[in-house]
């Protein structure tokens, strides 16, 4: 029988650098914070060879006393802590005492250090676990670690390191995350004596997010900011055309600590949801205050996962924050064009160049969007309306717009006029031009829209110029009223006479059938036949044009994609989006004067009108100054 003993403490503390010290980057992260939880001004970080020879890191922090220097390194040795109950209310950065003893295991490691009150400092030595030292030695307040040849004496995790390129990515992205989060500290970072970084103390730190990321980024970021009792959220936000292909651009801080949290991300995602495309990622710097003790960081040793006491709560607020800043903000794609010519976006109708929030921009915009002032719609709910082929005797496809009452009929009665001439002789240019007046309150801008290659439309506003993608509107607003009319229980659904059978693999007739009360909440209702065929007895009536089996194939693979059921809510979304897509018109499709109309009319009638419902821009802003500017009137 094997015998139970005690691992010896150079063991132990390589055991431990498996978990903390990955890269030569894990490295740079945990000096860094050691340096700012001395409380550090500046920090220098010189490395070579992406960190796998050297990495060298001095700071001008408090030092460390020349009887310390042996305890330092030793396993679970920390002054950030001394009982259990200081867990409960972490506010450093690290804690653990594991970092020092880990990294001197696995490197030819060298710690300088200074106390401010202090004549001289001291050198300890550590060559893979071995300690020389400490000695005397000249050097200046603060102190300053050297980390050679990392992973020296254990081969096989330094066969695991990448190219030289990739290791000084990493490095990097963990200096940026810092000092992201510690805009007070000045940074340099050189790499191989080439300065990589040179972030200087920013305040604000809209400074710090320029310095990092450029001026272009943050141009197009927004603010936003709430409080929820001892809880703040603050930061800064993309706006839906400034996406990436992966979540790398989203920092998550809590109390100056860079974070990984999954339920945070979710809450992120579902605030662009219908705003950006999926598989797209938005940009996002987010601040997190809140008290220590409300969250627990003791999770892991990287200490980037934590736990909050209520993470329901962080959830809603970040959520909510976010949407409702989205709803007070002009979303509009805005283009310019650069002075080389290209196109550039840009996007700061109501946000200030460092997207501080304008309540006057936010009013405009409520105004401009068909409301009174006060964020609410006039008229009431919108009317559903759909826009029905029928072929003339000539070839040509015609729709008709059932008229509707209030507004809308107004506004269509004076469509009528001005095409008669009963505007002064005012009539529209083009055959698939219309124009509306304004009423005599003054509510409605004067509006001019038409059709071109029956795909596009270009209408005219107090700003500009706008040109709409019809189909990707008209998909907008139909998801909307889908969206109402499910909500309170009146979506219509047809029955089908003869029930249509519908083949499906076994793994897909499982999932429908398990889904059918769901399903049938979306008007799609069906009945077992037998085998992996089922029945489809009813479809939404908004989907006339598309068969019925289409749709619950359509359906089953949703269901079956990624392995799992579908959220409840993700379920409904995506029915939404697919019946509202497959209900609009669609690109190519000639468009009458009125049916031109009623789409423009109707845009400033509904919720982000600015993206369809898959988070693709439905319009495109040209500002008067620009047209000016382009036409060399200014």
């Amino acid at each position: 029988m094997p015998h139970i003993e005690r691992l010896q403490a150079s063991v132990i503390n390589q055991i431990a650098a498996g978990e903390v010290i990955e890269r030569p980057a894990s490295v740079v992260k945990e000096l860094l914070e050691n340096s700012i939880d001395a409380g550090a001004t500046r920090v220098e970080i010189a490395v070579a060879k992406g960190g796998t020879e050297l990495v060298r890191i001095a700071d001008d922090g408090c030092g460390i006393t020349a009887d310390q220097l042996t305890l330092a390194v030793d396993t679970h040795a920390t002054s950030k802590l001394r009982t259990a109950e200081d867990l409960e209310h972490v506010g450093t950065l690290g804690f653990r005492g594991e970092a020092l003893a880990s990294i001197a295991e696995v490197s030819r490691f060298t710690l300088r250090s200074r106390p401010a009150d202090e004549s001289s400092g001291a050198e300890l030595s550590v060559r893979g676990g071995q300690r020389h030292g400490p000695v005397p030695c000249g050097c200046p307040v603060g102190t300053t670690i050297e980390v050679a040849d990392l992973f020296f004496n254990t081969p096989v995790r330094r066969r695991f390191l990448r190219s030289t390129q990739t290791e000084m990515g990493h490095i990097v992205e963990a200096v940026t995350r810092l000092a992201l989060a510690n805009p007070h500290v000045h940074f340099t970072l050189r790499h191989n004596d080439r300065i990589v970084h040179d972030l200087p103390p920013a305040d604000p730190w809209s400074t710090r997010v320029a310095q990092l990321f450029g001026g272009d980024i943050l141009d197009s970021l927004v603010w936003v900011d709430s409080s929820d009792d001892d809880v703040r959220l603050s930061g800064y936000v993309g706006l839906p055309e400034v996406t990436r292909s992966n979540a790398k651009m989203q920092y998550l801080l809590l109390n100056g600590r860079y974070i990984r949290d999954r339920s945070l991300q979710h809450a992120l995602g579902e605030a662009y949801r219908g705003l950006i495309l999926t598989g797209r990622y938005a940009v996002a710097c987010l601040r997190l205050d809140m008290p220590a003790e409300q969250v627990d960081v003791n999770v892991h040793p990287t200490k980037l996962e934590v736990r909050f006491r209520d993470g329901g709560r962080i959830y809603s607020q970040v959520l909510a924050t976010l949407r409702t800043r989205f709803l007070s903000t002009d979303l509009t794609h805005r283009l310019t064009v650069a002075p080389n010519g290209g196109a550039a976006d840009a996007n700061t109708a109501t946000t200030s160049r460092f997207g501080q929030p304008s309540e006057a921009g936010a009013s405009q915009w409520r105004a401009d969007a068909g409301g009174r002032g006060d964020g609410t719609r006039p008229g009431g709910p919108l009317e559903l309306f759909r826009l029905d082929r029928n072929w003339q005797a000539g070839g040509g496809p015609s729709r008709t717009l059932p008229r509707e009452t209030g507004a809308d009929a107004k506004f269509d009665a004076k469509v009528d006029a001005s095409a008669n001439g009963h505007r002064g002789g005012a009539s529209p240019e083009t055959p698939g031009a219309t124009a509306a007046a304004t009423d005599d309150g003054g509510e409605n801008p004067l509006v001019r829209a038409m059709q071109i290659h029956n795909r596009y439309l270009i209408a005219e506003t107090n700003d500009g110029v706008v040109v709409i993608d019809q189909h990707a509107l008209h998909e907008r607003i139909l998801y909307e009223q889908l969206r109402e009319q499910m909500l309170s229980g009146r979506l219509e659904s047809q029955n089908l006479l003869v029930p249509e059978p519908v083949d499906l693999t076994s793994e897909e007739c499982a999932a429908v059938l398990g889904q059918r009360d769901l399903l049938a909440e979306l008007g799609v209702r069906i009945e077992e036949f037998g085998g992996s065929t089922v029945l489809a007895a009813s479809y939404p009536a908004m989907l006339r044009r598309v068969k019925p089996a289409e749709i619950v194939r359509e359906l089953a693979a949703r269901l079956v994609a990624g392995g799992r059921a579908p959220d409840r809510r993700d379920l409904f979304d995506e029915m939404l989006n697919m019946m509202s897509c497959k209900a609009a018109v669609k690109a190519g499709d000639y468009l009458s004067p009125d049916e031109v109309q009623a789409l423009v009319q109707r845009r400033h009638l509904v919720d982000d009108a600015h993206h369809c419902p898959h988070g693709r821009p439905t319009t495109l802003m040209f500002s008067r100054e620009e047209l000016d500017r382009q036409f060399r009137r200014t």
